[in-house]
């Protein structure tokens, strides 16, 4: 008999909880299992996951495979570094850019001003050099000009014809 430590739905419509169960492989989702380990809910904020980690190692030990998604709770929980040896994952740390802050003089005691950090601005390299209108040059012939540049660049990109 082939044990899963698996994933077994409850929980309202569109209001997904779950169960971590041991079952035998050929069981349905949500049919027949041997035994429940935790639970997990999603929609929980945190998601909240509870494992029993004793009866959890118990049955890894004995060879019930966790499903992928299991794994990776079982991960979080602790559960599977203790079932293989390995030292625990580290948490992301979740990484907050804190403004840098100039220093005010001290004679005229004001409160320090916030400095934003430069950003270097990348420009678009120009594939052609566009005729720069005069400043005195009214919006109709800066629109000419720019048409007769477009035509200029269909008519070089126009296949030649051949005799």
């Amino acid at each position: 008999m082939a044990v899963k430590i698996r994933l077994r739905r409850i929980g309202a419509k569109k209001q997904p909880a779950y169960r971590i169960v041991i079952a035998d492989s050929h069981s349905p989702r949500d049919g027949r299992f041997i035994e429940i380990v935790g639970h997990y809910n999603p929609l929980a904020d945190p998601t909240e996951v509870v494992v029993d980690n004793e009866r959890a190692l118990h049955w890894l030990r004995n060879g019930a495979q966790p499903t992928e998604i299991v794994q990776r709770l079982l991960v979080k929980t602790g559960v599977w570094s203790a079932f293989t040896g390995e030292p625990m994952p580290e948490p992301p740390a979740a990484v907050t850019p804190e403004p840098a802050v100039a220093e005010a003089p001290a004679a005229t005691g004001l409160a320090p001003e916030v400095v934003a950090e430069e950003v270097p601005v990348v420009e678009p390299p120009a594939e052609e050099e566009q005729p720069v209108a005069e400043a005195g040059a009214s919006a109709e012939e800066t629109i000419e000009a720019e048409e007769e540049t477009a035509e200029a660049k269909e008519q070089s990109t126009e296949p030649e014809e051949q005799a």
